[in-house]
């Protein structure tokens, strides 16, 4: 993936038959999908512009209408790929204890004495929270929800996470 694009949504399927597309996307987003004027969408290789006319929200689902999109037909040619936005779009937007997730790989994890656990070799989802996942010297893989109790430090400067390691949690 280019690193200037990140990744927001996915087409998942047409809705109706006036180009309307149905986009999954991760929960507490909705605020950012609502807000969408201008996406990109990854075809051949190449990011295509697609502007946004309309956003509605069915269940757990976003009924989006692209501009260029008039049809069933169009829809279906991006049916599975994904919605991205410029990088530095989504930065501008981050509140002081908001990350990007895919910042926070091969970061260096610490407990709250100082000791070095190891590294966060991806992040999971789940319906509450996402889960770190942090691979320890011994090559142990370790899942630490990722909430403010249990994590209440990620400089992204000094390239460190500290987690408040409870009992249980990583041993």
């Amino acid at each position: 993936m280019d690193n200037n694009f990140i990744s927001i949504a996915k087409i998942l399927n047409f809705h109706g038959i006036k180009g309307e597309a149905k986009v999954g996307f991760s929960k507490g987003r909705e605020r950012q999908i609502e807000l969408l004027k201008k996406v990109y969408i990854k075809k051949d290789n190449e990011f295509v512009e697609y502007n946004v006319t309309s956003v509605r929200f069915h269940k757990h689902f976003a009924i989006i209408k692209f501009k260029e999109l008039s049809t069933v037909n169009d829809v279906e040619e991006i049916k599975g790929l994904d919605i991205y936005l410029p990088r530095e779009e989504i930065e501008k937007n981050l509140e002081n204890d908001e990350y990007l997730i895919s910042d926070l790989i091969d970061m260096d994890v610490y407990d709250e004495d100082g000791c070095c656990i190891g590294k966060v070799t991806q992040i999971g989802e789940n319906l509450a929270n996402n889960i770190l996942s942090i691979k320890d010297a011994n090559g142990k893989e370790h899942l630490v929800p990722f909430v403010k109790e249990l994590v209440p430090v990620v400089d992204l400067k000094s390239n460190k996470i500290v987690i408040n390691n409870i009992e249980g949690l990583i041993s």
